[in-house]
């Protein structure tokens, strides 16, 4: 074995997009600079989709005090071509994508290579662990743990370890990821899904470990909220199109409940017969649902936030169907992509 490949073997490119981040992005670095470097060496590529809030010369001033950091500029703007750029000009064996919004622990890229290796998946990370501070961002962080706010998704289990959908962020072997194809740049959100998908219907595993640790920061407002979950769902049509007869029932849920009230608000309006005690016994079903969640969770995260919880988990599936609904319109009088 030559030195050169000695090397690129136990070598890993650390790459993030991001844009206008000065609220988190210290944060972050700190925890990238506090990263287990022992068994391997370690360099950073970080995509800049042209911040105007100060995130650049953050970025700037970091990249010149440590050598293995590169910050490269992003025109696309969006996530998905800047961590395609970065990619590209990785050339480690192993490729860990992370976000700005999210700390990591020290032995976070040390594990993700050992449970790699140890279970042969394509793609591996952990569960995303959140933290919250102020008020409305620990509701929304508890709206983030709830099955009923936010669909369930394994992701969001911190103590399951196995197969998954989907992990946050994900660490790669670099021939593995080039050969599935990379992110898809036409997406704005769900990137990460979609790439998942696409190496599931090659034959890959996503794995998830506890094991590898980090802590996202959840948004700390409801209009925040409202605008993040909006576009999930609109751009979930993009994928679903891309990929039809893959969606699961979290995916749909939210969307058939609300054409299932405008349904019926229609029906009442025509004078249906029933229609009006159907609506009623329905909007008394999801009261009892929203509050059995509520309770959960209250008692999980602290009861001052009860009042703010129900709210909360509406914001999260109005805003999901809601975008849903859009992307409905706006996407399936699309041609679709090859």
């Amino acid at each position: 074995m030559t030195i050169l490949t000695s090397f690129l073997a136990s070598s890993v490119t650390v790459v993030v997009a991001c844009r206008n981040e000065s609220a988190h992005i210290t944060q972050f670095l700190d925890s990238l600079a506090r990263l287990d470097r022992a068994g391997f060496s370690l360099d950073a590529i970080i995509a800049d989709g042209r911040s105007t809030d100060g995130t650049r010369a953050i970025l700037n001033e970091f990249s010149a005090a440590h050598s293995w950091c590169r910050i490269i500029d992003n025109p696309g703007r969006i996530v998905s071509t800047g961590l395609n750029q970065a990619i590209r000009l990785a050339r480690a064996e192993y490729i860990v994508r992370m976000d700005a919004h999210t700390v990591y622990e020290p032995a976070y890229v040390a594990r993700c290579i050992a449970v790699l290796k140890e279970t042969g998946a394509a793609n591996v990370g952990g569960p995303q662990r959140s933290r919250a501070a102020g008020y409305w961002q620990r509701a929304i962080h508890a709206g983030f743990h709830s099955a009923f706010a936010s669909g369930g998704a394994r992701f969001r289990s911190d103590d399951y370890s196995g197969p998954v959908d989907t992990v946050p962020y994900g660490c790669w072997r670099r021939r593995v990821l080039l050969d599935i194809g990379l992110f898809d740049e036409a997406l704005v959100r769900n990137q990460d899904d979609e790439l998942n998908l696409r190496t599931r219907l090659k034959g890959g595993v996503i794995w998830q470990d506890p094991s590898i640790v980090s802590w996202y920061s959840p948004r700390t407002s409801l209009p925040g909220l409202w605008s993040q979950y909006r576009q999930f769902g609109f751009w979930r049509i993009a994928v679903i199109r891309k990929y039809p007869g893959h969606a699961s029932l979290r995916h749909l849920a939210p969307a058939a409940a609300v054409l299932t009230a405008i349904g019926l608000a229609a029906m009442i309006a025509a004078g249906v017969r029933h229609a009006l005690v159907t609506a009623v016994a329905l909007a008394i079903a999801y009261s009892l649902l929203s509050l059995w969640a509520t309770l959960r969770a209250a008692a999980r995260e602290g009861w001052d936030l009860f009042p703010a919880l129900p709210i909360t988990f509406a914001v999260y599936q109005a805003a999901y169907a809601i975008g849903f609904g859009q992307g409905l319109v706006y996407w399936l009088h699309r041609r679709p992509r090859a």
